[in-house]
């Protein structure tokens, strides 16, 4: 069972509708025994930093989601299920955010550029992946965000993607759990074929 985490900031019908076209067995929950019980979990956001650390706090849920990703069971976060990963945000000074991976999350800063960052934008891949599996270098993704993470860690850069001056990461992943600054689920061929990589992992 794929499980996909509701905190009342999530584009849920349209994640949860493509896992279910492609074959996923899909519950959207926002219980902590649903998660911890779940076969693969998906971390959906759209909105702030701040507001989506303190509805995941509210709803007790931020050890289970840390304890899923620590016991490397099959984890994908989308936008800014991306962003929450990390421990700190410019968007939302002194809230906390999962730190499952060390780094910040920062706004754009190159000039001459509209911000937020939306529409399609091609993908640079810098490293393989299983759920990269038939998605091609180049690939186009669509993106809706003001600010990008920036891992310590470069080898959590799985791909990476130009907007301006700044190039930031588009895919951020371990082994085990991968995140996506764009959405997959709007993003034609290459984000189906992402998601439908999650649902066969």
């Amino acid at each position: 069972m794929i499980v996909i985490v509701d905190y009342g900031m999530g584009n849920l019908r349209s994640v949860s509708k493509a896992l279910e076209h492609l074959g996923g067995k899909v519950q959207v929950s926002s219980s902590s025994k649903d998660i911890s019980k779940a076969d693969k979990l998906i971390l959906p956001g759209v909105g702030a930093f701040g507001d989506a650390c303190k509805e995941l706090k509210r709803l007790a849920l931020f050890d289970p989601i840390k304890e899923f990703i620590a016991a490397k069971k099959p984890f994908l976060g989308v936008c800014l299920g991306l962003q929450l990963l990390f421990e700190s945000s410019e968007e939302s000074p002194g809230e906390t955010g999962l730190g499952v991976f060390k780094g910040a999350v920062q706004l754009f800063r190159s000039k001459n550029v509209k911000i937020p960052h939306m529409g399609w934008n091609d993908t640079r891949i810098v490293k393989e992946h299983a759920l990269l599996k038939n998605v091609p270098s180049g690939s186009f993704f669509y993106f809706v965000h003001s600010y990008y993470a920036k891992p310590v860690d470069p080898a959590l850069i799985l791909a990476a993607t130009q907007y301006g001056e700044e190039e930031f990461p588009a895919i951020l992943g371990t082994a085990t759990a991968l995140a996506t600054q764009f959405h997959p689920e709007k993003s034609q061929e290459a984000g189906l074929a992402i998601l439908k990589n999650f649902v066969n992992w």
